[in-house]
């Protein structure tokens, strides 16, 4: 067996544990940092079939600013990990049928590719990894999916900030629907007063303070 490929399926058992324990740990933040290993192990692999761009991509993008981000929103919701999980194993035969799908569907086309022996001297010397060739594809085949995904991330992003928000009690929000609402008898008041005479009230009030230090004086015997 060659070194390469004893990497490969070092590389690729590592990222399936890895995975898994993504699956089945109780800890959001210990899942996060077990898919950060599975990342590094797929730029692994990405190495092997010498695209490097893809690889570095995958390490920069999604360990260093994805999910980071996910842990900053993991630890500022303070979600109730044990009522997610409420119901977990039972939704394991779905899931394992789901998975079984898709993996003889990857199957299916893996193992044609390797079978195809037509392919042009053109599309055999392709460098998957190249800058230039992405390039080319995503700016101009698929221009639109690259825009649509942008947006999604941003859509992403507002709703993470807005979740992260929404019932906290050291924070001062109010809604927008209400503030463009509000009419003008729903912040001033006008209440008539009949007039006040301030000199009779001090008056009555250091009358009432003489009376009430007479009272509190002890009283001289007879």
């Amino acid at each position: 067996m060659e070194f390469t490929t004893g990497l490969f399926y070092v590389f690729a058992t590592v990222m399936v544990v890895a995975s898994l324990f993504v699956i089945t740990t109780k800890n959001s933040v210990h899942a996060a940092l077990f898919l950060v290993l599975a990342f590094f192990n797929a730029a692994g692999i990405w190495l092997l079939l010498k695209a490097e761009f893809l690889a570095i991509v995958l390490v920069l993008v999604y360990v260093g600013a994805v999910m980071v981000l996910f842990l900053f929103v993991v630890m500022m919701l303070d979600i109730n990990i044990d009522r997610m999980r409420e119901g977990f194993w039972g939704y394991l035969p779905l899931a394992s049928a789901i998975g079984a799908l898709i993996v003889l569907e990857m199957s299916a086309v893996l193992y044609r590719a390797y079978n195809l022996t037509d392919l042009s001297a053109e599309a055999a010397a392709l460098n998957i990894g190249g800058t230039k060739e992405l390039g080319l594809l995503i700016y101009t085949k698929y221009i639109y999916g690259f825009e649509i995904a942008a947006v999604i991330l941003l859509v992403a992003i507002v709703a993470a900030v807005a979740l992260t928000l929404r019932k906290r009690k050291d924070t001062k929000a109010i809604d927008p629907g209400l503030a463009v609402r509000v009419q003008r008898n729903d912040r001033l008041r006008i209440v008539k007063m009949d007039a006040v005479n301030q000199r009779a009230i001090d008056a009555a009030n250091v009358e009432a303070a003489a009376q009430a230090a007479a009272a509190a004086a002890p009283k001289e015997a007879p």
